[in-house]
């Protein structure tokens, strides 16, 4: 799969099927955009792309949006290789970019530049400058620029539509089995694990502690977690915390998880940690002792929640 971080991509890439959306999650109804395109690509022997935005426009437009993303970008791209993708335009949403007119981003973009031949978008997709542009726009221009228009209508699983909004709510919720079903993938947060205050090991349980980032924030509590260490291919079994540690006063929302059967340090090494069950929420306690009390509840339920099978 190769990857182009503006519009200059190489003439064997031009003329070819492009699907086009922010593609956060990758999930069942971004499946079904990436099925429908690489079908009309195979038809007519002709590429298929994708071309996404980073950040996300909405995180553009509104700096204080923070914690939002299903998926981090090198996640987004390993998503798109495993849907069979052949090129990836990854566009840098700037000022400038957000400056374009819709009708020019058609005619100077999709057609000059990129001369593409089969357009798909969702039936939502919206364009251009203040988002003129829509799908009735690029059906207008369909018939100029020579392109087919694929409308892909909205995915429906247990009868409501599939989006990353559904999906980031569900997470907020604490539904994390309806997440991970509409995303068809158990959901995770990757990242190295940084030094803590060591509160964990003094209450009995060693914890490894990792910076959230731009991650979307689920509902704070316990969960019973999947973890994968580097590039190992064992998965291990553990218990997260995600919250602010209100018993000890704290305010910033910090992850920490305890590994099953772990002892070493794994400081600087990159996990995934995979939410598989939500067990309870966040609970500030009278002491120390009613904190380790409840944990010790909570470790016997993540042991019996984790029998769910782990789908990467």
């Amino acid at each position: 799969m190769k990857i182009f971080n503006n519009t200059n991509i190489y003439n064997y890439y031009k003329k070819s099927a492009l699907a086009i959306g922010n593609f956060d999650g990758v999930h069942l109804g971004h499946q079904k955009v990436f099925r429908e395109t690489r079908l009309a690509a195979k038809a007519k022997k002709i590429k298929f792309g994708v071309m996404t935005f980073s950040p996300l426009p909405v995180m553009f437009f509104n700096k204080n949006i923070k914690n939002y993303r299903l998926v981090s970008e090198s996640q987004k791209l390993k998503l798109f290789k495993k849907n069979k993708v052949d090129f990836v335009i990854n566009i840098k949403f700037n000022n400038n970019f957000s400056k374009i007119k819709a009708e020019d981003f058609i005619k100077k973009i999709i057609f000059k530049k990129l001369n593409i031949k089969t357009l798909a978008v969702s039936n939502n997709f919206k364009f251009g400058k203040n988002r003129e542009g829509n799908v009735s726009l690029l059906k207008k221009f369909s018939k100029i620029y020579g392109y087919k228009l694929l409308n892909i209508k909205t995915y429906k699983k247990f009868k409501k539509i599939v989006s990353s909004t559904a999906i980031r709510k569900s997470l907020q919720n604490g539904n994390i089995n309806f997440a991970n079903k509409l995303l068809s993938k158990t959901w995770f947060i990757e990242g190295k694990v940084k030094k803590g205050k060591k509160i964990g090991r003094k209450l009995g349980y060693r914890t490894c502690n990792i910076n959230i980032k731009n991650y979307i924030l689920p509902k704070s509590g316990i969960y019973a977690v999947k973890i994968i260490i580097d590039k190992q291919k064992k998965i291990y079994k553990g218990i997260s915390y995600l919250g602010s540690r209100p018993t000890f006063g704290g305010k910033e929302i910090i992850l920490e998880t305890n590994i099953f059967n772990i002892k070493k340090n794994l400081y600087k090494k990159k996990l995934k940690v995979y939410f598989i069950k939500f067990l309870r929420k966040d609970l500030k306690f009278r002491n120390s002792e009613y904190l380790i009390r409840q944990m010790n509840k909570d470790v016997i339920s993540a042991k019996k929640g984790l029998k769910e099978k782990l789908v990467i």
